[in-house]
């Protein structure tokens, strides 16, 4: 009789211990997703060495023309310089920014 209830208690075991088996992770559920695959790698181009019998390549566009604030601002600054007034320096202003 103990030996038939050790065999029963034996098998209750296993079959718990089977069906513990399908472990998931922390905070996981059986209905979650599956994971995504991984992204592709990164590309690695290889950077452009310039040689050193190449000639420079120089760029012959003239200069971005300063903005009307900053030619406003250099005219007054040139306006107070030469000392004129506040009055002077508006028409100077006026016509020297355009």
């Amino acid at each position: 009789m103990k030996h038939a209830a050790g065999m029963v208690f034996a098998t209750a075991i296993m079959l718990a211990s089977a069906a513990s088996a399908q472990v998931l992770p922390p905070g996981g559920s059986q209905f979650n997703p599956p994971m995504p695959a991984p992204p592709p790698p990164p590309r690695i181009e290889v950077p452009v060495v310039p040689q050193m019998d190449a000639p420079p390549q120089q760029s012959y566009a003239p200069a971005p023309r300063p903005s009307f604030s900053d030619r406003i601002k250099s005219c007054l600054d040139d306006a107070a310089a030469s000392g004129l007034g506040p009055n002077e320096r508006a028409a100077y202003s006026r016509s020297c920014a355009n």
